[in-house]
């Protein structure tokens, strides 16, 4: 994976959560307080500006920088969350990972998500995009990139029916029903960009 094609894959990132920054705070209006897009357009807005650097390194380096800028950067409980993915998955993730490969790295970040939010799938969290997307990668197979982009928004979308269990959403309990879950969306919408920007 050479300069060029990370840069398009983490520009492809930030620009999408930047682009549905309104959309992820309405959602977060809805069942939270309000905050998950302004966070996370800050964030990725703060990746943006060191886009070149970052991309100069090798991939393990780039998540690394990406991962430090949102824990700094997001802030609420997005941003340790989305930080502490992007830090394992750059910790097991070779610059230029084969399919096998990044199902590791992209499972062993789950686990990571999983302990730092000490939660599970099934709760209405980013998990539940992050955990079926994982099961697809591991699975591999053909049409891998296309299975992984429908898996990611089919999931984030399977949390309306979702009673959330952890985070702010919790406290609402049963209202929390019936709303799209905004981290699972953001997730969703990363995960997207980054198969579309593969595909490009």
């Amino acid at each position: 994976m050479d300069e060029a094609e990370r840069k398009r894959l983490i520009e492809a990132m930030a620009q999408t959560v930047i682009a549905h920054a309104e959309e992820l705070t309405e959602l977060d209006r809805q069942i939270g307080d309000g905050d998950h897009g302004l966070n996370m357009k800050r964030g990725f807005e703060a990746v943006l500006e060191t886009l070149p650097a970052t991309a100069a390194q090798p991939l393990p380096e780039a998540l690394k920088g990406v991962g430090t800028t949102l824990v700094m950067k997001v802030g609420g409980a997005s941003g340790p969350l989305y930080g502490t993915f992007f830090l394992a998955l750059a910790k097991t993730m070779p610059d230029t990972p084969t399919a096998a490969a990044l199902a590791e790295a992209f499972a062993a970040a789950v686990e990571a998500v999983k302990a730092r939010g000490k939660s599970q799938a099934g709760q209405k969290t980013m998990l539940d995009v992050l955990v079926p997307v994982a099961a697809v990668l591991s699975a591999g197979g053909e049409g891998l990139r296309s299975r992984v982009r429908t898996e990611a928004l089919a999931a984030a979308e399977a949390t309306r029916p979702m009673k959330a269990i952890r985070g702010r959403a919790s406290f609402l309990g049963e209202r929390s029903i019936g709303h799209l879950d905004p981290g699972a969306r953001s997730s969703a919408l990363m995960i997207a960009a980054v198969c579309d920007a593969i595909g490009g």
